[in-house]
């Protein structure tokens, strides 16, 4: 694949679906695929970063500066088991110092700009709210992959992120749209888990991908190992899963 990278963001206002969890592990997959992959780290609690053994607090160049100071945005991206452009803790106050500037839903898009020749995919890893931070990862994407715990609560937040969509194609991206719709944390021993995915289906049909992320301790301790799942675990159910993932999201985008 040559010329310039697919940007896939990774959104769900709500928390604890396993975002950055499928942003990193799927990147990973798609670099073992012999691609090469970039993760964008939007996210202030800078989990991302952390995952790849990087401390946020120690990151001289982070997206705070590329979004806020139109820093380069090569100089926050690190080298690990993929590129990671970093978060730091004082992107949480990105959205006050961009709030003034114009064109601020257009920053990351920009800032983009410089590198897309550089990679095949990148990766953008979104906080779990509709803020200025997510609306510039959706208006610089082309697809969207939203992550769903498989419960009715995190499934209502679907809604409101259609709603944002809606919004942004209207206004600043018309070409952005939802790329997939993935189960995760999925205990298959359920009732609730298996009707939750038969009404995903029900509103989404195909947009539901097959692939199926179920709950694991391996997401809890490969960050902590500062390490991909599939690298923490290579043979493991949860490697396979997102291995599957990859294969899935790279033959729709074949099509």
């Amino acid at each position: 694949m040559t010329g310039t990278a697919k940007v896939i963001a990774f959104a769900n206002q709500k928390g604890g679906v396993a975002k950055t969890t499928t942003t990193l592990n799927l990147a990973v997959a798609f670099a073992e695929e012999g691609h090469r992959v970039l993760c964008c780290d939007m996210d202030p609690q800078g989990n991302l970063t952390m995952s790849q053994g990087i401390d946020p607090d120690t990151v001289e160049t982070s997206m705070y500066d590329v979004l806020v100071h139109h820093t380069p945005i090569k100089d926050a991206i690190r080298r690990r088991e993929i590129d990671v452009a970093c978060a730091s803790i004082d992107l949480a106050g990105a959205e006050i110092a961009m709030s003034t500037q114009i064109g601020r839903e257009r920053s990351l898009e920009k800032a983009f700009r410089a590198i897309k020749g550089d990679y095949d995919f990148i990766f953008i890893d979104t906080p779990p709210s509709l803020g200025l931070l997510t609306i510039n990862a959706l208006t610089a994407a082309d697809k969207v992959i939203v992550p769903v715990q498989c419960e009715y609560l995190s499934m209502r937040g679907l809604l409101q992120l259609q709603n944002t969509l809606k919004m942004i194609r209207e206004n600043l991206n018309p070409n952005v749209d939802i790329e997939g719709i993935l189960p995760t944390l999925v205990d298959t021993r359920t009732l609730h888990a298996k009707e939750a995915i038969e009404l995903l289906e029900e509103s989404f049909g195909e947009r539901v991908f097959a692939s199926r992320i179920r709950k694991t301790v391996r997401f809890a301790e490969a960050p902590v190992q500062g390490m991909s799942v599939l690298k923490y675990d290579p043979d493991g159910m949860a490697a396979h899963a997102y291995r599957q993932l990859a294969k899935e999201v790279l033959h729709n985008g074949a099509q």
